[in-house]
């Protein structure tokens, strides 16, 4: 029997792991790097391990480390999570010969399925040659031969653009799986991405547990999660589960995986089969009433699966909270979490809590909310307002698009179910949330409520000029206008129609149209207010000259690392509006930084392997119509 288990990953799934070995009684241990010395998983493990030496990206890579570890904290079985080592087959033995228990399929299985491009020719699907794709083959996907999670994907569309792509792809999975191997495959236009969960003992036994629809992705990392898939025809359903369940029996798998599909035209593609547990796995485990991590555990003991599959129950919905920002191309974010609270009745699985920093090493997933109704009408009303009732104070996150994605019609109906969904509709889902003047007020009020309390009264005599205060917001700026009055309230003067009905430094209530509305309201040093699930921003009174820009500055999105330029690139030359200019990674992922206009480039302060901050002036692309910048 397994006594300690050492998890050999990070974050979210690793205190995932560490919960179901808690009701197991199993002792935990995990690793992590020196960015993550302070992180929720090593907090929550019995004993921590540091792996030492690599930098913070490449750490959970390096499986001699781990296994050392393992062997040093008394571990008698490792389970290696998703991502980093959980499809290397390499890893597996190294485990395995250190007498040590691998929670997974056999090494054999996972290089028979785990390579994209193996196992297409197992199963008898060819590649693209990219030396022979035309433009008739197009569009085109490039994608990373190892790993998963949308790392090393490209879609091309001109054939000039599939060699910057390869290259691009090809580098992003090198840094993401240690391998940068890269295949071409054609591209299915909005399809919808169903899988199977498979759960396989030694003994021969196969659980197909049902589908899966993860079709809401952005940048090909999935971003609501469903089960089970809705709305696919029994005979589609049966023929998907048919093929995931000899897919397994033909490499002799053990352990979960899944097996996934695009599915377009009532036709069903093979895209990969992934020999790991995946990040979606809780709405399969809300539906089944099973823990897969129990039962990978029991099965890596030797334990045999009951012949019959669980009988699936009503429908769960996952939604992946990520510290991003979709209305400007979907950019990581990074700071503190100041605080983090997720209402009851919502399965919540996560690596941070309230006071954790994000930083930029790593996936910037916070969390994942789950829930699981009878109906899936049910589920997906009850998960918006979920969402809508967690309060998180930090970065900007994708919470309110979630939100808004879960009550579009096209989703909330299951009509249009497929990978196209954000490219059609990301602009109206990340319109300003309504309520925002109304939150403006309320941050005015309360700010203004905490001076008075600390400097005494504000109501004179005579009639005074209104104080004016601003925030920035989703929508764009709010400016408020309001005084005191004799009775110690204020009266706000602008927006026009709003009644204070209290005020107070955490608490202000307000009424509009004779309906009485009440706003927590949390103010930070930084000028970061939070208002409901309102993020604002004060402004202040007056711009320091400091922070103006020549017009044409590029400047750095997020703190990340610049990775290359353009080749050839120098100042000097002319570009044109959306021609890339550089690389940057943050959090695993490359992003492009392109021209905003055509001109000429005036200033390049950006060299491979700089580390830049937010804000930091990369380029200057001066256009005809504006003076020369100053570099």
């Amino acid at each position: 029997m397994i006594s300690r288990l050492l998890v050999a990953n990070r974050g979210e799934i690793a205190c995932r792991v560490f919960r179901t070995c808690r009701d197991l009684g199993v002792s935990t241990v995990a690793v992590y790097s020196d960015a993550d010395a302070g992180a929720l998983h090593v907090r929550e493990a019995d004993a921590a391990v540091r792996l030492p030496g690599a930098a913070p990206s490449e750490t959970y890579l390096r499986g001699d480390l781990i296994v050392k570890a393992a062997l040093a904290a008394g571990a008698d079985a490792v389970h290696p999570g998703y991502g980093f080592l959980s499809e290397n087959a390499d890893f597996a033995r190294t485990v395995i010969d250190a007498g040590l228990v691998w929670v997974g399929p056999p090494p054999a299985a996972i290089e028979a399925m785990a390579s994209k491009t193996r196992a297409k020719e197992l199963l008898g699907i060819e590649p693209l040659d990219p030396a022979r794709v035309t433009e008739a083959d197009l569009p085109v996907l490039v994608k990373a031969a190892a790993g998963g999670g949308g790392r090393g994907m490209r879609i091309v569309r001109e054939l000039p653009d599939l060699a910057g792509e390869l290259e691009s792809a090809s580098a992003e999975a090198a840094s993401a799986f240690g391998d940068g191997e890269v295949f071409v495959e054609p591209y299915v236009e909005d399809g919808r991405h169903v899988e199977v969960q498979l759960l396989c003992d030694a003994h021969g036994t196969v659980w197909a547990l049902g589908t899966r629809d993860c079709s809401l992705q952005r940048r090909h990392q999935k971003v609501i999660e469903e089960a089970p898939a809705p709305g696919l025809p029994a005979a589609l359903e049966a023929s998907l589960l048919d093929t995931a369940v000899r897919a397994a029996k033909a490499v002799g798998y053990v352990g979960a995986g899944t097996v996934e599909f695009l599915v377009a035209d009532g036709r069903a593609h093979f895209l990969e089969m992934n020999t790991r547990l995946q990040v979606e796995h809780p709405v399969t485990e809300e539906v089944y009433g099973v823990d897969l991590v129990a039962l990978q555990l029991a099965v890596a003991e030797g334990a045999k699966l009951p012949p019959e599959t669980p009988a699936p129950r009503g429908h769960a919905i996952e939604a992946r909270l990520y510290a991003e920002d979709p209305a400007r191309g979907w950019a990581p974010q990074t700071g503190a979490l100041r605080l983090f609270d997720v209402p009851g009745g919502v399965r919540l699985d996560t690596g941070y809590a309230s006071g954790d920093a994000i930083g930029v090493h790593y996936d910037p997933m916070i969390a994942k909310l789950t829930v699981h109704a009878p109906t899936r009408d049910g589920a997906v009303r009850k998960l918006a307002r979920a969402l809508e009732r967690t309060r998180i104070h930090g970065p900007v996150t994708n919470r309110d698009l979630l939100v808004a994605s879960l009550r579009h019609p096209e989703y909330a109906t299951a009509d249009r179910l497929d990978t196209g969904f954000y490219d059609r509709n990301l602009p109206a889902l990340t319109t300003a949330p309504g309520g925002g003047d109304l939150a403006a007020v309320a941050a005015a009020l309360a700010a203004a409520s905490a001076r008075r309390g600390r400097f005494g009264g504000g109501w004179r005599n005579l009639r005074s000029q209104d104080e004016t205060r601003t925030y920035g917001g989703t929508g764009g700026d709010h400016e408020v206008r309001y005084r005191p009055t004799r009775d110690g309230g204020y009266e706000v003067t602008a927006p026009e129609g709003v009644r204070v009905v209290a005020a107070a430094p955490d608490r202000v209530s307000l009424e509009t149209a004779e309906v009485v509305r009440h706003f927590d309201v949390t103010a930070y040093e930084d000028g970061t207010v939070h208002v409901g699930g309102h993020r604002l921003t004060a402004r202040p009174r007056f711009t320091d000259p400091r922070e103006q820009t020549a017009p044409g500055s590029l400047l750095a999105p997020m703190p990340g690392t610049v990775v290359r330029v353009a080749d050839g690139l120098a100042v000097g030359d002319a570009v044109t509006a959306g021609q890339p200019l550089l690389w940057l990674e943050a959090m695993k992922m490359e992003h492009r930084v392109t021209a905003p206009a055509s001109g000429t480039l005036t200033a390049l302060h950006a060299a491979p392997g700089r580390q830049v901050e937010v804000g930091a002036l990369l380029a200057v692309v001066q256009t005809e119509e504006r003076p020369e910048a100053q570099s």
